[in-house]
C-alpha cells in the first residue's frame, strides 16, 4: 500500500489554468491535422445528398462519401465530408460571399492540412451559344471577375462603344490565370470521357444556328466569367467577351458566380497553382434569334433547355477522372503536376 501525502492546496484559478493547459496539450498531441489530397467544392444541392433529384454535390457524394461522417465546420454553410483516401468536399453556398466565406472557414480549420491539396471548384453554369452547348463540361484556363469595374447605361455613352471600364486597385484579383500545366493534364485525363445527353437538350439545341450550340456534349477549356449578376443577352455577352480580351484572357466559354472569389481565398493561403475550375453548361446565356432576352429568361412551359440531370452527371464523370488519378498516383502528384 502506497503512503499518502498531503499537498498544499492551489489557488482555484491556477488549478483551472493548469488543467486547461494540460487538456489543450493532450488534444493537440492526439489530433494531428488530416492531410487532404483533393478538395471538391460544389455550390448547392437541391435536396438530400443522395436518393433524390441531384444538384451539384450529389454525384460527387455518391462516388466518394457515401460512408463518410459529416463534420461541422464553424463558419461554413454545410458539412464537410472526407474519405479514407484523402478526398474531401463540401457545399459552399451560392454566390461570391457565401462560397468564399465557407472556403475560408474550411481552410482555417486546424483539423485539416491543405498544404498539398488539389482543389476542384465545380458546378453548373451558362455558356454563349458560339462557344458551347447544353451538357458541355469545361476546365477553366482563366477566371475573370465580371463585377469589378464601372458600368453605365448605353444612352450615356457613344453608340457602339463598350459600357465597361475596369476599376483601378483590383488588378491582382479581377483576373486569374490557372496553372496551364494543370489544365493540360486535366484535359489529357478527361477529354475523351463519354458524356450523357438527353432528348430534350438535343431538340432545344436546334433552336440555335451556331455550330457549337448544336453539338453533343464535349469537354473543352476556356475562360470562366464570374459574376453575382446573372448577365444575359447578346449585348452583355459581347461585353463579357470584351472584358476577357481587355484582360488578355482566352475567349469566355462559361458564365458562373463563384470561382474567382473562391480562388482569391485559396490564393491568400496556398496560391493558385493547384486550383481547377470545372463547370457544366445547363443553359445558354442568350436567347435564339427568334426570341427576346426577356422571353428566354422566362420561357413558356416546355421551352426550357432540359439536360440538367445529364450535365451534373457529366461534371462528376469528367472531374472524377482527375481526382482518381491524383489519389491513385499520389507519389507523382504530391509535389506538383506530373510531367510524364
Amino acid at each position: 500500500m502506497f503512503p499518502t501525502f498531503k499537498r498544499a492546496a492551489l489557488p482555484l484559478a491556477t488549478a483551472v489554468a493548469g488543467l486547461a493547459l494540460t487538456t489543450t496539450a493532450i488534444a493537440h498531441d492526439d489530433s494531428d491535422p488530416i492531410p487532404v489530397k483533393v478538395f471538391i467544392a460544389s455550390m448547392f444541392e437541391i435536396g438530400d445528398n443522395t436518393g433524390d433529384r441531384a444538384g451539384e454535390f450529389q454525384r460527387w457524394y455518391e462516388n466518394y462519401w457515401q460512408n463518410a461522417e459529416p463534420v461541422e465546420v464553424r463558419g461554413a454553410t454545410h458539412e464537410l465530408y472526407c474519405n479514407d483516401a484523402g478526398v474531401c468536399g463540401s457545399v459552399l453556398g451560392m454566390g461570391k460571399v457565401a462560397s468564399s466565406s465557407s472556403m475560408q472557414a474550411i481552410l482555417l480549420d486546424p483539423r485539416y492540412d491543405f498544404s498539398d491539396t488539389w482543389f476542384v471548384l465545380s458546378g453548373v453554369a451558362g455558356t454563349p451559344p458560339s462557344q458551347g452547348t447544353i451538357g458541355m463540361v469545361s476546365w477553366a484556363t482563366w477566371l475573370v471577375d465580371y463585377d469589378l469595374g464601372h458600368r453605365w447605361a448605353a444612352e450615356e455613352g457613344k453608340p457602339g462603344e463598350p459600357l465597361f471600364q475596369p476599376r483601378e486597385g483590383y488588378e491582382d484579383i479581377r483576373v486569374y490565370q490557372l496553372n496551364p500545366q494543370l489544365v493540360e493534364r486535366a484535359m489529357a485525363l478527361s477529354a475523351d470521357t463519354p458524356l450523357e445527353d438527353s432528348e430534350s437538350a438535343r431538340q432545344y439545341r436546334q433552336r440555335y444556328p451556331d455550330e457549337m450550340a448544336r453539338r453533343t456534349p464535349f469537354v473543352r477549356t476556356g475562360t470562366h466569367m464570374t459574376g453575382d449578376t446573372f448577365f444575359h443577352g447578346p449585348g452583355l455577352s459581347a461585353e463579357a467577351q470584351y472584358m476577357t480580351e481587355l484582360y488578355g484572357a482566352d475567349d469566355y466559354v462559361i458564365t458562373e458566380m463563384e470561382a474567382a472569389a473562391i480562388t482569391q481565398v485559396i490564393d491568400r493561403l496556398h496560391g493558385t497553382e493547384r486550383i481547377m475550375s470545372l463547370r457544366g453548361a445547363v443553359n445558354f446565356d442568350q436567347g435564339n434569334p427568334n426570341e427576346t432576352t426577356q422571353q428566354h429568361l422566362d420561357p413558356a412551359p416546355g421551352n426550357t433547355a432540359g439536360g440538367f440531370a445529364e450535365t451534373v452527371a457529366n461534371i462528376e464523370l469528367v472531374g472524377s477522372r482527375v481526382v482518381d488519378d491524383i489519389v491513385d498516383h499520389w507519389d507523382q502528384w504530391q509535389n506538383g503536376v506530373p510531367t510524364d
